[in-house]
């Protein structure tokens, strides 16, 4: 993995790029708003905010992947317009972008060399490329085969392709956007040493993470966005979760309580002696049995691995099971596809919004009622009026911030995407929902209002089930943390439990 040549010792803290009263205007929106921004070589500079305040707008315009509408980029004392992101990575520059860009169908050493190929007489020299690819994996303690599908490759696995991608350029700077959305903590350990040893020769790092925690345990510098202007700049020895959180929304800010005043229901998921074995043969989940009542909250907590996904998906029906039953308001529907499923009331909210959520060329409105099509479809005739309605209410249902039900899915920040998976799944009228991973990617801001929206239908008599890797978030509104460990369920305990026993019950040791 070569790195620039430069002399650490003497140009640490130097500013190597800036950004100079940077504005960007779409139509009648302003998303950044006169932002002046340095990067440091040799230092992480993090860059806080919620969704839609301009952190990704800033990005792209620093890595070319969009031309600012007003001021100047200057880089190594030079004024830089980046004709393309090819350009920006061929004088430096490169980005890991928050959803991933990797295609699926090539194996991990096509992802990581594509577009510059290392040729040799005759062709590409693809043995020279699975050697660094290799090299790569191993710098990031990962055991993946360079010729290994990248759609065989669990998430978190496929986010470790995308960093190592940008890892194999030579970058004076490297801009990470939520690079460690879908890693373990092992897996974010071993990044942020990877961090550390880039720094130390030199390279500039740009972090933008909604894990306010784990942000402060790698920044050297915080600069926080809000609105598409900048409103707080210090150094790391100035500034703790409050000062960001404060900056960020203006308050301290709670993920909420578990809703209390109302009594649960009746059982509403029974999973029975459950067990869904991998493709060899492994037991992902082990003999799992688990009730939920009407009305009850209940979160499901371990380490990457721990089987929370396979769970999830197995019961909505996306994942065989080898054994065991699963019974929804005391029927089976163990047997039933995951449209028989959803018809009857079961409803998912997957880990990965944009793969298995999300229709990217559709607007918001089509993605809303894609899963609750029948309500307003008689034989072959649609009713646009129920149709408008569905979409209306289900946006104000969620509060999804946008134009209306006829903006591109894709002009919207993550956090409001992610509402609208959830009220895409709601629209169904669900007697369960599952969420995997449901704040994976978006805003303490955001998170809070997923969690708000979760608790108000379980007052209304919806069982709620959600699963993280985040112990704070089993400490919000569930009133139930079933923790699991190697496919079982190692505890369970009511919200009064501390970090410590959540943590220690999963495998995990807490890190001061």
């Amino acid at each position: 993995m070569s790195q620039p040549k430069v002399n650490p010792a003497l140009l640490k803290g130097e500013v190597i790029l800036s950004a100079r009263n940077v504005s960007k205007v779409y139509g009648s929106t302003h998303a950044l708003k006169g932002v002046n921004f340095d990067i440091r070589r040799g230092e992480v500079t993090t860059l806080f905010g919620e969704n839609g305040a301009g952190k990704s707008t800033l990005m792209k315009i620093l890595s070319g992947v969009v031309t600012p509408s007003s001021g100047e980029i200057v880089l190594n004392g030079e004024v830089k317009v980046f004709s393309s992101a090819t350009d920006a990575r061929d004088q430096g520059i490169s980005i890991i972008h928050q959803e991933l860009n990797l295609a699926p169908n090539m194996n991990v050493r096509d992802n990581i060399f594509i577009g510059r190929e290392i040729m040799k007489p005759g062709g590409v020299d693809f043995a020279e490329e699975a050697r660094l690819t290799a090299h790569l994996m191993e710098a990031l303690e990962e055991d993946i085969d360079p010729l290994t599908p990248v759609e065989n490759l669990r998430l978190g696995q496929q986010q470790i392709v995308e960093i190592a991608r940008a890892l194999s350029v030579n970058s004076q700077i490297l801009i990470m956007d939520e690079p460690t959305s879908a890693l373990s903590a092992a897996e974010v350990e071993v990044l942020f040493q990877v961090i550390r040893d880039l720094t130390s020769q030199g390279v500039a790092i740009v972090y933008i993470s909604h894990h306010l925690e784990e942000a402060l345990e790698i920044t050297d510098r915080a600069v926080v966005l809000r609105d598409g202007a900048m409103t707080a700049y210090a150094h790391r020895d100035e500034i703790d979760l409050e000062w960001i959180v404060r900056n960020m929304v203006g308050e301290n800010f709670d993920l909420g309580s578990p809703p209390t005043g109302y009594a649960f229901g009746e059982t509403a998921l029974a999973v029975k002696d459950l067990t869904v074995k991998g493709k060899t043969g492994i037991k992902l989940v082990d003999n799992l049995s688990l009730e939920v009542r009407a009305g009850e909250i209940v979160c499901i907590y371990g380490l990457m691995g721990a089987g929370r996904t396979e769970l999830m998906e197995c019961v909505a029906g996306r994942m065989p099971q080898s054994a065991g039953t699963i019974e929804l308001e005391g029927h089976e529907v163990s047997k039933l596809s995951i449209s028989q499923r959803i018809a009857s009331g079961l409803a998912l909210v997957p880990e990965d919004r944009q793969r298995d959520g999300l229709v990217q060329t559709m607007s918001v409105g089509e993605n809303l009622t894609l899963a609750s099509i029948g309500e307003f479809v008689r034989g072959l005739v649609l009713s646009p009026r129920k149709e408008k309605q569905l979409v209306n209410d289900s946006i104000r249902n969620v509060t999804v911030k946008t134009a209306g039900g006829e903006a591109a899915i894709g002009s919207l920040s993550g956090g409001n995407q992610q509402k609208v998976v959830i009220g895409k799944m709601l629209a169904t009228k669900p007697k369960v929902i599952l969420l995997d991973e449901p704040s994976r990617g978006i805003d303490i801001g955001a998170k809070a209002e997923v969690f708000r929206l979760l608790a108000e239908n379980a007052k209304q008599g919806l069982a709620v089930i959600y699963s993280t890797s985040e112990v704070g978030e089993c400490l919000s509104i569930a009133h139930r943390i079933v923790v699991m460990s190697k496919g079982r369920i190692s505890a369970v305990f009511d919200s009064s439990v501390s970090k410590e026993r959540i943590m220690a019950a999963s495998g995990e040791s807490l890190v001061a």
